[in-house]
C-alpha cells in the first residue's frame, strides 16, 4: 500500500522492522541548552516503553522528536524503518496518537468534536465516525452523555479519557503519552492507570509513556528507560534497575521515590 504523496509503503504493511521507532545518534539543543546528547534508542513493537528521570532530563523532548513536533539537530529518527522528515511527517503522524498532560483538548469543541476532529478532516463517512466514537467511548469507559459536553464541563479524569479517545481515533500504530496522569488526584489516577493498562493490553499497541513516578513506570513498563541530563543511564525492567544498577545515580533515583510495599507487587 502506498502512502499518498510519498511513494513509500504503509509502515503497517511493509517490512517487519524490529523497532517501531528508532533513534540513531539523535541530539537536540534549544539555544545553548542541551536537551539530548547523541543517543541511540529503539522502541519494541507491541510493548510499553516508559521514559523516566528527573525534570529536564529530556523525556518530553524524546516524545516530541518521535511525534515530529521538533527536528533533531543530529542523527535520524526512524518510524518502521522510514526516516521522519519535514516531507514525510504529516503522513506518518496519522499512524501516531499523542496524549499530553491535562489532555490538551480544544475548549471550543465538545468532547465528541475533539475525538473526531482528525477523522472529519480526513472526510471519513459519518457512519464510520459514529461507530468508531461508540467503540472508543466503551473502551475508555466514558458515558456517551459526556460526549456532548465541553472540556470545561468535564472532570480531569474525564478529560484524560477524551484525550486518549482522540489519540486512538485513527487506530494508530504508536501511542505517545506525556505524563498523562500527572495532574490527577490519587484515586482518579489509580482508576485511570488500571484502565490504561487494560486498553494497552487489549489493543496490543506500541506505547511510549513519560512519567516521573517510578511506581507508575513499574506498573506500565515492559521496558524502563532511565535518563539523566539528556543521556540514557540504564534501560531494562525494574528488577534490573533495583538489582543491577548501572551506577550510583540509578540507585539514588529509585530509592528516593520508592517505598518497598508500594513496589513489591509491581516488580517484573
Amino acid at each position: 500500500m502506498i502512502v499518498a504523496g510519498l511513494g513509500v509503503t504503509h509502515p503497517r504493511l511493509g517490512v517487519d522492522f524490529p523497532a517501531m521507532i528508532e533513534f540513531r545518534g539523535v541530539c537536540k539543543s534549544y539555544g545553548g541548552d542541551v536537551a539530548l546528547r547523541p543517543m541511540d534508542l529503539h522502541v519494541d513493537p507491541s510493548r510499553t516503553t516508559v521514559l523516566i528521570g528527573p525534570s529536564g532530563c529530556g523525556k518530553s523532548t524524546i516524545l516530541r522528536l518521535m511525534a515530529g513536533l521538533v527536528r533533531p539537530d543530529c542523527g535520524v529518527v526512524l518510524f518502521r524503518g522510514f526516516e521522519l522528515t519535514p516531507a514525510s511527517i504529516m503522513q506518518f503522524r496519522r499512524f501516531m496518537g499523542y496524549v499530553i498532560q491535562e489532555g490538551g483538548l480544544f475548549a471550543h469543541l465538545t468532547a465528541g468534536g475533539n475525538v473526531t476532529l482528525m477523522a472529519r478532516y480526513l472526510r471519513w463517512p459519518r457512519a464510520r465516525i459514529e461507530q468508531r466514537l461508540r467503540e472508543l467511548a466503551d473502551l475508555a469507559r466514558l458515558p456517551p452523555s459526556m460526549l456532548q459536553r465541553y472540556p470545561a464541563e468535564l472532570s480531569g479524569g474525564q478529560r484524560q479519557r477524551v484525550s486518549l479517545m482522540r489519540a486512538l481515533m485513527l487506530d494508530p500504530d504508536l501511542l505517545l503519552l506525556d505524563e498523562p496522569l500527572g495532574a490527577l488526584d490519587p484515586m482518579v489516577r489509580h482508576d485511570l492507570q488500571e484502565d490504561l493498562k487494560r486498553i494497552f493490553a487489549e489493543l496490543n499497541k506500541t506505547v511510549v509513556l513519560v512519567t516521573h513516578d517510578i511506581a507508575e513506570a513499574a506498573f506500565f513498563g515492559d521496558t524502563i528507560v532511565l535518563l539523566r541530563e539528556g543521556s540514557i543511564v540504564q534501560r531494562g525492567m525494574l528488577r534490573e534497575l533495583l538489582d543491577r544498577p548501572a551506577d550510583e545515580f540509578v540507585s539514588q533515583f529509585v530509592n528516593a521515590q520508592r517505598s518497598p510495599p508500594e513496589l513489591a507487587g509491581r516488580n517484573r
